[in-house]
């Protein structure tokens, strides 16, 4: 009878040919991100900025929302690459909906600065008979630094948010799915530093070129007998004779029209009464009294 420890022995060499098997079928079933090895998709979405949920570089997002709710995400752009985010909404069914519906993007970047679009679809209108929709978003380049008081796009984290501008409200709540993607182009070796050469004219030569035609000689000033009076260096003195003259005649036809005439008082306060040498009588005149 073998021994027991020749016997164990025996049995682990005799299921090593079924784990060697088991193994490539265990390694098979792990889950794996995506065949090309990009993320998967985010399936959630944040409902302000402290909530908004952050997508890795080439992550995409695929949500079940609500009508009417506000959705945020959260990226990485780095020095010298323009972001666009692009998004595909699927509505409601049609019978379900009672009106027109107005999406709206939003980008913001770290300091929660809202960010212009140079490009795309900000805001999109579904009619009745609408099923999808398309938003899109392309930002400026962004710098590697800028003034305070600019609102220039600089690295760090900005912040997509989607959200209903004006819908019916008993379309409010209703199913929708969002479909979210964020591209990027140009890295930092694509950075206009400052200073640096246009790549490009900012306004484009009149005409396209340099001109054929001659140009027209300057005509001369016509010339008068007073011409040489009123220019050079004595000019100055004609100015100021001129002006003294006119000051005196305004000052003496001031004083004709504004003095009173002489040995007469004005009438504004009526005729002086004439005074006689005698002293009038008091008011105790005749009663013997002094």
């Amino acid at each position: 009878m073998p021994n027991p420890t020749i016997r164990g022995a025996l049995a682990g060499l005799a299921l090593l040919p079924a784990l060697a098997l088991a193994a490539p079928a265990a390694s098979a079933a792990s889950p794996s991100p995506t065949a090309s090895g990009t993320p998967a998709p985010a399936t959630k979405a944040g409902t302000s900025f402290l909530t908004a949920i952050n997508l890795s570089p080439g992550q995409d997002a695929k949500v079940a929302a609500s009508t009417g709710d506000y959705l945020y995400w959260a990226f990485g752009a780095s020095e010298g690459q323009t972001p666009t985010v692009g998004l595909t909404v699927g509505l409601a069914a049609a019978a379900d909906r009672h009106g027109p519906q107005t999406w709206s993007v939003e980008v913001f970047d770290g300091l929660r600065r809202r960010q212009s679009c140079t490009g795309g679809t900000q805001n999109a209108t579904a009619g009745e008979g609408t099923s999808t929709i398309t938003l899109s978003c392309t930002l400026r380049e962004v710098r590697s630094w800028a003034e305070p008081w600019s609102g220039d796009p600089l690295p760090g984290t900005y912040y997509v948010r989607l959200s209903v501008a004006d819908a019916p409200q008993p379309d409010l709540g209703l199913a929708a799915s969002v479909q979210l993607h964020v591209s990027a182009k140009g890295d930092a070796d694509n950075a206009q530093p400052e200073g640096g050469d246009l790549k490009a004219p900012l306004v484009p030569p009149a005409g396209g070129g340099a001109s054929t035609a001659k140009a027209a000689a300057p005509e001369e000033p016509e010339e008068h007998w007073y011409t040489g009076w009123f220019s050079g260096w004595n000019s100055r003195w004609f100015w100021t004779l001129g002006g003294g003259a006119l000051a005196a005649l305004a000052g003496v036809a001031g004083y004709t029209l504004t003095r009173h005439p002489r040995g007469r008082r004005p009438a504004r306060y009526g005729a002086v009464p004439p005074q006689s040498g005698a002293p009038q009588p008091g008011p105790y005149a005749g009663s013997g009294q002094p």
